[in-house]
């Protein structure tokens, strides 16, 4: 019985809508660093894997007139995307869900894709150690400065800047961006930068150097207690999915309840290491 799915049980299909209409949404709106990177669909194509071509640069020369040009190779090279699963489950008891006032079906929807969000985010951000250009502030917090001299160090790369300059950093991080902004708060707001006045009224960055700042939680210190952010353009970093977030609802009436499965397949890869600057910092604490 444990195994049986029971399709005449009532309310089955509005369950699974519900669940599957909030995890969907959910994680679409609470990925912040997925829609930053290039992305790739693979959905019911065959094969885990995406083959990224990566085209070299080429330069232009003056030429007399009558004179033949020399042929430029042009090489390509090829970064691979794989695709693993990756899943969540949770056993909705038929009590909790008897008891319960508020739409469960639709809160633990909100959960797994939170879960899923978190999770494909947090993938993407391991990529952030492997740029071998990286800005390092052993014992000390990053500055205003540290976003300049990342984004001009992108610029010099010639990285492309059709999709703009991002920089994704822990709230800590952020912070400390923030507090310098701002005087720490000291200053009135008129003596203040737009940036500065708006940091210090809403508590949001917005864009410096051109720059548009992200704050994500996903990110973790190592060891020595830090935090690595990045800036970096779109194809900086890439994102394969190969199957979409799917959830399956399984009953198990002997246990009275019903088990909800969440799983999807994707893959992230780090492509053009010219075009993502690393920030790793010590963060003040907050709150100990």
């Amino acid at each position: 019985m444990a195994n049986e799915f029971d399709t005449g049980v009532s309310g089955a299909d509005a369950l699974y809508a519900n669940i599957m209409q909030a995890a969907l949404f959910t994680l679409s709106e609470q990925s912040i660093i997925r829609p930053l990177v290039r992305n790739y669909n693979m959905t019911g194509t065959p094969g885990l894997t995406a083959q990224v071509p990566i085209y070299p640069a080429v330069s232009a020369a003056a030429v007399s007139d009558g004179s033949d040009l020399s042929n430029t190779a042009f090489a390509t090279t090829k970064k691979e995307i794989t695709a693993a699963e990756v899943g969540v489950m949770v056993t909705l008891t038929d009590l909790l869900e008897e008891a319960s006032a508020d739409d469960t079906a639709a809160a633990i929807g909100r959960q797994l894709g939170a879960a899923m969000a978190e999770k494909v985010d947090t993938d993407l951000a391991a990529n952030f150690r492997n740029f071998s250009k990286k800005i390092e502030k052993s014992g000390a917090a990053i500055s205003a400065e540290d976003i300049f001299k990342a984004a001009a160090t992108l610029k010099a790369n010639k990285a492309d800047q059709n999709g703009g300059y991002v920089c994704v950093l822990h709230p800590f991080q952020a912070f400390d961006i923030k507090k310098e902004l701002t005087n720490a708060g000291a200053t009135m707001s008129h003596n203040l930068s737009d940036v500065g006045n708006r940091a210090l009224e809403s508590g949001f960055i917005g864009r410096i150097a051109g720059v548009d700042i992200f704050e994500s939680t996903v990110l973790e210190g190592d060891s020595a207690g830090e935090i690595t952010g990045a800036v970096m353009t779109q194809d900086a970093l890439g994102y394969m999915l190969k199957r979409d977030m799917r959830i399956e609802t399984q009953r198990d009436a002997s246990l009275r309840a019903t088990k909800i499965v969440g799983s999807m397949a994707y893959g992230t890869a780090e492509l053009f290491d010219a075009y993502g600057i690393a920030l790793s910092s010590d963060a003040s604490a907050l709150i100990s």
